[in-house]
This record gives structure tokens, C-alpha cells and sequence, in this order.
């Protein structure tokens, strides 16, 4: 079993890597600084700031590979420089690992719409199934198309594209499933 404190310390590190090979100057913070590992600077002429949050997994197979998602990584965005990187970290020592670049607010789309649609699933036998909404989990297919998109940082959060999944959309609208309380796509949902 891999120790849950190196496994966060390997992406942290390999996202703030990342960023100064694109031109950012990151800084890692101090543990304690919620929803924020790094604070990273573009060193080019806008000097734009980004606050990222990293979350990141150990894995064996890509297609089971997913990030635990609660009830922070929920919350609204408090402006709209906020992004997770989710990191893939494989065991075998001969596979890279992945970056899933993802403004927060899709972020607390994918976890809310992934466990509420798991919740309320046709078919499933009531009492069945009655993990809370903290105990979400977002398998990495669903991030796929953020995968290496460094570029979103450059992006105010409201100007990103939604690369979720198109029935994600469906079920953010359906009252099933629908979108977290907060969530600003709850006024006014993008297309995607």
C-alpha cells in the first residue's frame, strides 16, 4: 500500500515542476493553507496569479484510477483563479505520471453529478447504497480531456471550457442528480 503522504508530496512536486517549465513561479505552501498547495506567478508581462490544489493518486490501472472529492473540494470558488491538478501516479516506474488540469468549479460539478447520480441510480435496491456526498469519488475517464491543459491557467474560470462529459450536463440539470448548493452553474449553466 502506498504511503498517502509521499504519494501527495510526488504531485505536488511533479505540478509545481510543471508550471516552471511553462513560466510560472510556484510556490508550494505550508501545510495548513486550506484549498491551496501552490500559489504560482505567470513570469511573463501579466504577472497573473493562480492558486492550485493538488490532489493525487497512486495507480495500477488508469481506467480505476480515481480522486477522493468531499465536501471541500465542493465548495464554491472564492474567485475565479482557483484550479485543481490531478495527478495520476502509476507504480510502475516506467510510466509517467498524468496531469488533469481543472477549474474548481468543474471540479465540484464532476464530484457532486459522479456521486449523486452513483446515489440515485435506477435499479439499485433502497438502502443499498447511502455513502454521504463527502465520501464522493470522480474516476479519471470523467477528467480526460483535461488532461495536460496547462492552458486553462491562463483562463479566468468562468472563460474555461467544460470539458465534462456531454450526459454530465443532462444529469446537472435532471432534479435527480442536479448541481451543488452554491455551485455557480446552478444560475446559469454553460454549454458543453
Amino acid at each position: 500500500m502506498a504511503d498517502t503522504k509521499q504519494t501527495k508530496t510526488i504531485g505536488e512536486h511533479l505540478v509545481a515542476s510543471e508550471l516552471a517549465r511553462r513560466g510560472w513561479a510556484p510556490a508550494l505552501t505550508r501545510d495548513g493553507l486550506e484549498r491551496t498547495d501552490i500559489l504560482a506567478v505567470h513570469t511573463g508581462r501579466t504577472r497573473r496569479m493562480v492558486e492550485i490544489q493538488v490532489k493525487s493518486a497512486r495507480t495500477v490501472s488508469w481506467a480505476k484510477t480515481n480522486w477522493p472529492l468531499g465536501e471541500k473540494s465542493q465548495q464554491p470558488s472564492a474567485h475565479e483563479r482557483e484550479y485543481f491538478v490531478l495527478v495520476a501516479t502509476p507504480n510502475d516506474l516506467t510510466v509517467s505520471a498524468r496531469c488533469f488540469v481543472v477549474p474548481r468549479a468543474h471540479v465540484a460539478a464532476a464530484a457532486w453529478i459522479a456521486h449523486m447520480d452513483w446515489l440515485t441510480a435506477d435499479g439499485v435496491p433502497s438502502g443499498k447504497r447511502n455513502a454521504p456526498v463527502n465520501r464522493s469519488r470522480v474516476y479519471l475517464p470523467i477528467f480526460a480531456p483535461y488532461e495536460g491543459r496547462w492552458d486553462l491557467l491562463d483562463v479566468d474560470e468562468s472563460e474555461c471550457p467544460v470539458l465534462l462529459p456531454v450526459d454530465y450536463r443532462e444529469l446537472a440539470l435532471s432534479e435527480r442528480v442536479g448541481l451543488p448548493p452554491g455551485h455557480p452553474w446552478r444560475e446559469r449553466l454553460p454549454l458543453w
